[in-house]
């Protein structure tokens, strides 16, 4: 286990590049969901210094509030209501530029602008999904996608 993170102090990619196998590194050798789901969380709000950073957890018809990093949060979200919801339903990864725009959007903080949410799959199902907040209007592009896509195509392979 990583005892420290280290961050680039460069561009985003790099940030990147470089959290992810640390990332994976906090998860290899614990079995436990909701500390590896922590540290990675911890983890990206540290090095992008996210507004929000979270995971939901499907259980039945609602994704449930998992861990997190920033102000609390929505406890409970309803299949394909809000961002999170929709991100579930359509089983695609959605960038909302301004979260305001977003119809149905759920504000579980006013100070939320721009986000962007992955689903995580086990065997091809959305079993949770990774929301990410920015107090920033289009503050996500296809880098966050890319590389937020590979973290959770690694966690719903290796941790769940």
């Amino acid at each position: 286990m990583a005892e420290e993170l280290l961050i680039a102090q460069s561009s985003k990619k790099e940030k990147y590049t470089t959290l992810l196998p640390q990332a994976q590194a906090l998860c290899t050798g614990e079995p436990n969901l909701i500390a590896n789901l922590a540290n990675v969380a911890s983890a990206l709000k540290m090095t992008f210094d996210f507004f929000w950073v979270g995971f939901y957890l499907v259980e039945k018809e609602e994704l449930v509030l998992g861990p997190f990093q920033g102000p609390i949060a929505c406890t409970r979200i309803a299949y394909g209501k809000g961002v999170c919801g929709s991100s579930w339903k359509q089983n695609e990864t959605l960038v909302v530029p301004d979260v305001e725009a977003f119809p149905g959007h759920i504000a579980c903080s006013g100070e939320s602008k721009s986000e962007i949410v992955v689903p995580i799959r086990k065997n091809g199902q959305v079993i949770a999904i990774l929301d990410v907040d920015s107090n920033q209007l289009n503050d996500f592009d296809e880098i966050d996608a890319t590389y937020l896509n590979e973290l959770c195509g690694w966690l719903g392979t290796h941790c769940f």
